[in-house]
């Protein structure tokens, strides 16, 4: 069996952390790929390198003075460096990029942001594999240059995949004594420009190699022993989750369970590979397993409930709106036109709710967007509401138990939440609750006790 193991930001954020990582690395022969993060945070008030770089590059961008942020970066990495005694020609070869990332050149501002961010992983990248080399592990840095991992140009900082990059990871040649080190987030378009998946993207990365590469087990190392049943942070004791599917996964990260990307789960689809979340500081704990539905078996309806306030909706009433051919499509057109795209879009025969990201647009941009659908529907009433929450209640049983619908709503109708929207998709392992923000915490609790209290 081979392992992929990738560590998230957290897991890497000092010498003190890293110690752990390689402890993890050494202690099984069978994890011979390695994929890392940047650093992350030290301390709750600390800030992640990711986002030092976002500030150095903004600072490129706007001529302003970068050597306060350019020197904290480098001592960030300069002190795991010297922790480990790591060659003075490395720890200068760190130096130097960082440097002169505000020397080069770049195809436009965004081009300039991607390549900034992408070094966090990149240097940390040929960090670790000097460290495991002082260590007396054979350890080679990959570039994704080098492994043939190809980006979309569409947008340099939210890239997609191309797929000629798994018959490149598929052609990769390496030896089996030695440790391949490969920086999590980026990739390369065709014209040789560094571009990044969103953020979160060291999961993508991981993924990606583990498939291209007929990995049997994704590792992903992070801060917590299990993905749990409803946000740690909400109640005592949660539901550890030893076993999900990947489509219970994807369902309950897209609306908030943040430890595990849900791009990231479509390309272990595709290699069939197994995902296990595991915790960094006790890695013997047996973590969460990611895996086909076919090979779950839960003992509850449901496996899970996320929920997220990062959404706005647009409401939208119109007598006969069934009737009018191309209606929905000259909206969506309008919204296109603005860059927004929609999450979801429940509707009646005279009403349609837009739900969307209201990261994606700023209030001018809201208003001239209703004021254009007005102009071109001419709907009867048309409302802005701003603090929409998304709650999902995600189980594979959900399909097979009768009255879970029912089971889910129960709860928050004794606690007086009025619910906006309800929506099943076909597969029938998701229920959508749309709800005010304000009663999202208390939603997600109750929906929960009702299933799990008795644990």
């Amino acid at each position: 069996m081979s392992k992929l193991v990738k560590f998230g930001g957290s897991s890497l954020a000092n010498s003190e952390q890293y110690a752990k990582v390689i402890n993890i690395i050494s202690e099984d022969e069978q994890r011979k790929v390695v994929v890392v993060s940047a650093p992350g945070k030290r301390f709750d008030d600390d800030v992640k390198i990711t986002d030092l770089l976002i500030q150095y590059a903004t600072q490129v961008i706007n001529k302003d003075d970068y050597q306060a942020t350019l020197d904290e970066i480098i001592s960030r990495y300069a002190e795991i460096a010297n922790a480990y005694e790591v060659d003075e020609g490395e720890l200068s070869g760190i130096k130097d990029t960082f440097t002169n990332l505000a020397k080069n050149n770049y195809k436009n501002d965004e081009y300039l942001m991607a390549a900034f961010k992408a070094n966090g992983e990149r240097m940390n990248a040929k960090l670790m594999a000097a460290v495991l080399n002082s260590r007396g592990m054979k350890a080679r840095f990959v570039d994704p240059k080098e492994a043939g991992i190809v980006l979309d140009d569409v947008n340099p900082n939210a890239a997609k995949l191309l797929d000629e990059t798994y018959t490149n990871l598929e052609n990769f040649e390496y030896s089996d004594d030695e440790k391949l080190v490969f920086p999590g987030f980026f990739g390369y378009t065709k014209e040789g420009n560094i571009a990044t998946f969103a953020r979160g993207g060291s999961d993508i990365t991981g993924s990606i190699v583990a498939t291209g590469l007929h990995i049997d087990v994704y590792e992903n190392f992070t801060d917590v022993s299990s993905i749990y049943a409803i946000n740690p942070h909400l109640v005592d004791n949660p539901y550890p989750i030893t076993k999900m599917s990947y489509r219970e996964m994807r369902e309950l990260a897209y609306a908030g369970f943040s430890v595990f990307n849900d791009e990231a789960i479509i390309p272990a689809i595709k290699g069939h590979v197994t995902i296990n979340v595991k915790n960094t500081n006790r890695p013997n704990d047996k973590g969460t397993l990611i895996v086909p539905e076919d090979e779950v078996n839960h003992s509850h309806v449901i496996t899970g409930i996320s929920a997220d306030d990062r959404f706005s909706a647009l409401y939208l009433h119109s007598y006969l709106l069934n009737k009018q051919i191309g209606g929905t499509l000259t909206i969506l057109s309008i919204f296109k036109k603005y860059g927004i795209s929609y999450e979801h879009m429940p509707s009646g025969i005279d009403d349609l709710t837009i739900i969307f990201d209201r990261n994606q647009a700023s209030d001018d941009t809201i208003h001239a967007l209703c004021k254009e659908i007005s102009e071109a529907i001419h709907p009867d009433k048309l409302e802005w509401i701003h603090n929409y929450a998304l709650i999902m209640v995600v189980g594979e049983n959900m399909a097979v138990s009768v009255g879970s619908i029912s089971q889910i709503i129960r709860p928050l109708a004794e606690k007086k939440i009025p619910i906006n929207m309800i929506n099943q998709g076909a597969s029938k392992i998701a229920i959508m609750i749309g709800i005010d923000q304000g009663y999202t915490d208390e939603a997600v609790v109750s929906i929960y006790n009702q299933f799990f209290k008795e644990d």
